[in-house]
């Protein structure tokens, strides 16, 4: 089953401020690629919060690899910005929506797939 997954930051901080900013959180999820390999269909990262649509070989995989790129990302964030012991930067746990259907797929695979530009 595909899953469409997202996390926004808390009280909608823009954390994705520059370059720099999403580049890391790329480079963070190329890391986490390379730990659990899930399959990931497309993605998008906005000023406060990320979309990603996904395609799990296992029942865990989403978790582990959506937890584990949480989890690092926040720590690098607030390592980067010196604001450690701050509090959190995501609202919470991420969530995730099952794709029900081969149009809702299109629409999501549309909508979040990388730009050339």
């Amino acid at each position: 089953m595909v899953f469409h997954c997202l996390n926004r930051s808390v009280a909608r901080l823009t954390i994705f401020e520059k370059d720099s900013d999403y580049q890391a959180f790329e480079k963070v999820l190329e890391e986490a690629h390379e730990r659990i390999s899930l399959r990931i269909l497309s993605y998008a990262v906005m000023p406060n919060h990320w979309h990603l649509v996904v395609w799990p070989r296992a029942d865990t995989e989403v978790t582990e690899f959506l937890q584990w790129l949480t989890v690092t990302h926040t720590m690098r964030w607030h390592a980067h910005h010196h604001t450690g012991g701050t509090g959190h930067l995501y609202q919470g746990r991420f969530k995730s929506f099952p794709v029900q259907s081969d149009e809702h797929l299109l629409n999501v695979g549309i909508e979040f797939a990388p730009s050339n530009g």
